[in-house]
């Protein structure tokens, strides 16, 4: 390894898509706060890298909708300060991103899978580059953008008529080449069909909520996380040796629908798990199912990111790799009958965060209020760079290597506009926690105050009882 790589660490950042933050294999005290029983979830490699270094149990999304949540990380700010509202906006050129000046300061900067940074184009190219993925500051060659699970459906079956601009479908799409390059793939192996088939299936509702459990027809080679996996390999195996290099790789799972493949559906199918916080009692069998297979989807990350890491340690630069695990946001899955995200419970709001590497205190189980955009400006740190325009996001360097414990006093999130919250409809929300209360202020002005800590599920409202804290939590949030 070259003498002017050493004091910048290679970074590595394995991020699925909606895996909320109590479903990880915390130590029992931590479970015991959630106010859960132990879940038989099998994640060997995230618990190896929860071994090796530091894990946080209190991080919160900025925002918990993906095109939202990957701006706030990118950039290093709030949710109110990236103009990205929803889905329907592309991360702005003009705010910088981590991914920039890495690459600017000599980091190649690579990635796969779905990074929903242009999340309102559906375009990919066919190939997974497009100019403007330079313009975000990722390297040409070791970048491949994908669409989520539902955007690739999107961009291998319909097209953008330069006519009239219109998005149309086609009217075979098997003869209309998929700009999606994992719909591509489909295609090329004559699986594309059978997947847009399955999802179409998939559409249809179970007392209103989505709880088809069946797997799909795809062979696992063909899964999609699996997809995502060979491409992280190639561009990890085709890194240059005299570059340091940031890797992130986007799983597309485990956000619904639920379409584990056949191996993984039949690995999890006679496992027992808890019931849904105030589920649906006609739906119980069918939530089982589903939670089952949520589980499918995890275990099936960590096995994929498992290869990946031997992957950098065959390159022998695993000590000087930091490879991270986290998530854009949660996943309901039922607590008070919704599934999704976009609400303000902690389903929704919490992710996992481990971090493990050169420097980092090992076996740490940290209380920490830690915010998703915290990790720019700690990627940052660890390379030896600046961010100034990172104003929202605050290094955990000191925290990691132990040399404080506390991080923050209250973490925030928030989203312009969601389904039916505290009475009202389509009304947005802001949210803030100290550790000890959680407020949730809707557009509307209506309030609610929960003591996360004798009520973790937040099942009682408690405004009415402590208005001091409610003033108190509202100054925060202003």
């Amino acid at each position: 390894m070259l003498m002017a790589r050493q004091g910048q660490p290679n970074i590595l950042l394995i991020f699925p898509d909606q895996h909320r933050g109590d479903w990880m294999p915390y130590p029992d005290d931590v479970i015991a706060k959630f106010g859960m029983q132990r879940l038989p979830l099998r994640m060997p490699v995230i618990e190896g890298l929860m071994a090796r270094g530091a894990t946080f149990y209190n991080c919160i999304t900025p925002s918990p909708l993906c095109a939202p949540a990957r701006s706030c990380l990118a950039s290093g700010l709030r949710y109110e300060k990236t103009g990205v509202k929803s889905n329907g906006y592309n991360h702005p050129i003009e705010i910088k991103t981590f991914y920039k000046v890495l690459k600017e300061n000599g980091y190649v900067v690579g990635g796969c899978g779905k990074f929903d940074l242009r999340k309102a184009e559906h375009f990919f190219a066919g190939t997974g580059w497009v100019p403007k993925m330079a313009s975000l500051g990722f390297s040409e060659g070791f970048s491949i953008d994908n669409g989520g699970k539902h955007d690739a459906i999107r961009c291998g079956t319909t097209h953008v008529d330069p006519a009239d601009g219109k998005r149309k479908r086609h009217a075979d799409p098997t003869k209309a080449p998929p700009n999606c390059p994992y719909m591509k793939y489909l295609n090329d192996n004559d699986l594309m069909m059978v997947h847009v088939n399955d999802f179409k299936r998939r559409a249809t509702k179970y007392l209103g909520l989505p709880l088809d459990s069946s797997p799909t027809l795809l062979p696992d080679e063909a899964y999609c996380d699996n997809w995502v996996t060979r491409n992280a390999l190639d561009i990890v195996n085709r890194f240059p040796a005299d570059k340091p290099w940031f890797l992130q790789v986007n799983f597309v799972c485990p956000h619904e629908p639920w379409d584990v493949t056949r191996r993984m559906r039949d690995a999890w199918k006679d496992v027992t798990f808890p019931g849904p916080n105030h589920g649906s009692k006609l739906a119980a069998g069918a939530e089982k199912k589903v939670r089952q297979n949520y589980a499918a989807m995890i275990e099936n990350i960590d096995r994929n990111a498992g290869l990946i890491i031997d992957a950098v340690a065959q390159r022998g630069e695993l000590d000087n790799t930091i490879v991270v695990y986290s998530s854009d946001h949660g996943e309901m899955l039922g607590d008070f009958m919704k599934y999704g995200k976009s609400r303000p419970e902690r389903g929704s709001i919490r992710v996992p965060l481990v971090m493990a590497g050169p420097g980092i205190k090992k076996g740490v189980t940290s209380s920490a209020l830690v915010e998703l955009q915290d990790l720019a400006a700690t990627f940052m740190d660890y390379a030896g760079l600046s961010m100034p325009e990172a104003a929202d996001s605050v290094s955990l360097r000191p925290v990691l290597e132990g040399r404080i414990e506390r991080h923050r006093d209250h973490v925030a999130s928030a989203l312009a506009r969601t389904g039916t919250l505290l009475g009202d409809k389509k009304v947005g929300w802001r949210s803030v926690l100290d550790g000890k209360y959680k407020l949730v202020v809707n557009t509307s002005g209506k309030e609610a105050l929960f003591d996360i800590e004798a009520d973790p599920w937040e099942n009682v409202d408690v405004s009415s009882r402590h208005p001091e804290e409610v003033e108190r939590l509202k100054d925060l949030l202003d």
